[in-house]
């Protein structure tokens, strides 16, 4: 297929945080807002002139730094996190805002505010306690947090703008960008896709590491573009895959996935579309901020959260969307020694394979999968696997 407008524009804001459009947000006055996680109300660090930047760090190298402060036996992404605080690269930060999501992302934003490793005098940071299960207390708690440690401080530290109609614009924003990838999504369903599933993964990474004001405009322009595309006369792929688990903005994955004959047609994964870019809605009666921290909770889909109707909630949207999007597997990913995707991984993986009968594979992988023999060997294993299972399917409907 020719080739998506900007698309290699989108590869290279892919290549550091501080990217072409964040500086540009920067030159003309807003405040630059890191977060690494969807206990983090996305929409609401948009408010005003500030804008949110979902943290990577892409080419990671050695990582013999954060490793002598926080161990090895950490997960991939937060020991490159902290070893890219310590080459500068977030210097561009005014604020840093995160959840007590895990005891090692924890660590990452301990050491980056005790070590001042932010070069920024009005560098501000502060941390949540996110509820491990939904409940009118637990979300009237998260709600609280959410107004006094991240919207109070943007208004008193940097002068934001935090009323309800400058939070509804930003809603209303996020909702509009929101509805872009809900129609591009809707082409991943097709037998024959006019976008590629690397393609939709650089989209999506981009929407969450650029200003959404900036980069909104030209995602409109990318799904006016899509919409006129021709897919090639043949599909390219050999088995359509879901793909979910944890913290995942490596567009290599999906590369590589493709390159074994697999085509993913959704993502439920830390940096993911699902539940990352549904929109929010909301009502005239009720308090906005209220409205935006009950929806986050609700449609969070991490294995933090330990409730019975949380665990079933998280099977039941993956089977869902293995049927909603025609999925022949299921790939369940986690990074290496993340504890939460461990357990979530090795338990819902075998419920859905044995339980569910839903064909899957469990991989971990290193933070930076690009050049892993051995991840594409399973993923190869995998594809084939698929491709023999409905062979025999097929000459099962034959004899019948």
């Amino acid at each position: 297929m020719k080739d998506l407008k900007h698309i290699h524009f989108y590869s290279s804001l892919l290549e550091e945080a501080n990217n072409e459009l964040v500086r540009k947000a920067k030159k003309e006055g807003g405040v630059a807002v890191g977060y690494t996680c969807y206990y983090i109300p996305e929409a609401l660090l948009n408010v005003g002139n500030a804008f949110s930047v979902r943290l990577r760090a892409p080419h990671t190298g050695s990582l013999d730094i954060a490793q002598y402060y926080m161990g090895s036996l950490n997960c991939g992404y937060v020991r490159a996190l902290l070893e890219r605080a310590f080459e500068g690269g977030y210097n561009f930060l005014d604020a840093y805002f995160s959840s007590e999501t895990c005891q090692q992302m924890n660590r990452v934003v301990e050491n980056i505010y005790e070590l001042k490793l932010i070069e920024n005098e009005r560098f501000y940071h502060n941390i949540i306690d996110a509820p491990l299960k939904v409940s009118p207390h637990g979300t009237k708690h998260y709600t609280n947090q959410v107004r006094t440690r991240f919207l109070e401080p943007l208004r008193e530290q940097f002068g934001i703008d935090i009323s309800e109609r400058a939070i509804r614009s930003a809603v209303e924003e996020h909702n509009r960008m929101c509805a872009v990838f809900e129609e591009i999504a809707e082409m991943r369903k097709a037998d024959n896709p006019r976008v590629t599933a690397t393609e939709f993964h650089i989209l999506n990474l981009v929407s969450y590491a650029c200003p959404t004001h900036l980069i909104l405009p030209y995602l409109e322009e990318t799904l006016d573009d899509l919409k006129k595309r021709k897919p090639d006369p043949k599909k390219s792929y050999r088995a359509r895959v879901v793909v979910v688990g944890s913290e995942m903005d490596d567009y290599g994955f999906t590369e590589l996935i493709e390159y074994c004959g697999a085509y993913v047609v959704a993502d439920r994964y830390c940096f993911g579309s699902m539940p990352g870019r549904q929109p929010i809605p909301l009502n005239d009666y009720e308090d906005v901020v209220d409205q935006v921290c009950r929806h986050y909770l609700e449609t969070n889909q991490c294995p933090r959260f330990m409730s019975q109707e949380k665990v079933q909630e998280r099977r039941d949207v993956v089977k869902k969307m293995v049927e909603d999007f025609n999925a022949d597997g299921i790939i369940y990913e986690q990074t290496k020694f993340c504890d939460y995707w461990g357990y979530e991984r090795a338990v819902a993986s075998y419920v859905l394979h044995e339980e569910l009968e839903i064909p899957t594979v469990a991989l971990d992988r290193e933070y930076s999968v690009q050049a892993s023999g051995q991840l594409k060997t399973r993923v190869q294993a995998f594809v084939e696997s698929l491709e023999i299972k409905k062979i025999q399917k097929e000459n099962e409907r034959s004899k019948a």
